[in-house]
């Protein structure tokens, strides 16, 4: 009789349940009144005494197998069905899409780390102003058009908090919470209230540094922007015209050798071969007082650039508004080689 029952054994553990139909097959044929477990209890009565003990024990324990195959199949199943994945581990598994890297994070990352790499760490502050930080610290007089409704996203109901509108307001934060010497740059999103077009949104990102220390001279800025053009564009040549910020005393607008090579370099630098890419100067006496450094102690310089602009010229994206238009095959483009 105990050979009965290691057969049977055998038989159930050969058995695959791959569907509904065949586990409901598997209960007929083993579970169910008429099925061939129920049949071994019946011949237990006809089990001599001494081997009750054992022949019992075995057939509690073919019970129990079986039982758990077909409760583990009817789970297994009700998984695929609600999932559609497939509950047995051993099976191939379904491939993972990659992922990309957006190109402003890939391009804000090359250049924190560009400026890591000469001792700036990264700032970050709230994307929700006051007007102190956002405007009045940074030397933006009471007229000034930008803190006009027609340049900068209000707070409703209360004109003294703005959606910060250049990432400057978090260097503001840093002079105010650090003593000199003090070397960061700032990543982060902005808000102008703008058209949105091709080449303008009204959300886009900004990074801008800064460096306060005794005795920084416009000198120290041209070597840094060297450096910085260097290692992003694999070109040190630069020049810098003279421009205005009210935050900088003086200030210029840095261009970067382009070049001229291609019908799309005419384009891009409109027949010059100079690329603009951002703007700078010496931090203004009034911005220190405001941040509580002595300006007769201490000097610095600042400067700051678009990030959709940068990485609109090198990976040539005709339209700002893909940036956030989360299309795929967009995307796509810029997954990393395996």
């Amino acid at each position: 009789m105990l050979e009965n029952v290691q057969n049977l054994r055998d038989q159930i553990e050969s058995i695959s349940l791959t569907n509904k139909e065949e586990a409901e097959q598997f209960r007929l044929q083993f579970l169910s009144k008429k099925g061939a477990i129920q049949e071994l209890f019946k011949e237990f009565r006809n089990v001599p005494t001494e081997q009750k003990k054992a022949f019992g024990a075995a057939l509690n324990e073919l019970k129990q197998l079986a039982e758990g195959k077909h409760k583990e199949a009817l789970e297994d199943l009700e998984s695929v069905a609600a999932t559609g994945v497939n509950g047995d581990i051993t099976r191939p598994g379904i491939p993972a899409e990659l992922g990309a890297i957006h190109p402003i994070n890939a391009i804000k990352d090359e250049i924190v780390e560009i400026f890591k790499r000469i001792g700036f760490n990264v700032s970050v502050g709230p994307e929700v102003e006051d007007d102190w930080h956002n405007f009045t610290a940074l030397n933006f007089p009471e007229e000034h058009p930008a803190r006009d409704m027609q340049d900068t996203f209000f707070v409703q109901r209360n004109p003294d908090w703005a959606l910060r509108t250049h990432t400057s307001s978090v260097q503001v934060r840093a002079m105010e919470s650090n003593t000199p010497p003090i070397r960061t740059i700032s990543p982060g999103r902005v808000f102008r209230n703008e058209a949105i077009s091709a080449r303008s949104h009204c959300i886009f990102h900004q990074i801008e540094g800064l460096y306060i220390d005794k005795n920084v001279s416009f000198a120290d800025l041209k070597q840094v922007l060297m450096y910085f053009a260097e290692e992003f564009f694999g070109n040190a040549k630069i020049r810098m015209r003279p421009s205005y910020f009210p935050f900088t005393e003086p200030s210029a607008e840095v261009d970067v050798w382009w070049g001229l090579e291609t019908e799309i370099d005419h384009k891009i630098t409109k027949g010059t071969g100079w690329l603009e890419v951002m703007g700078c100067g010496m931090v203004d006496p009034n911005v220190l007082k405001a941040s509580g450094i002595d300006p007769e102690v201490y000097s610095g310089y600042a400067f700051g650039m678009g990030i959709e602009r940068i990485a609109m010229n090198r990976y040539q994206i005709p339209d700002i508004r893909l940036f956030t238009e989360n299309d795929k095959r967009f995307l796509g483009q810029f997954k990393s080689g395996i």
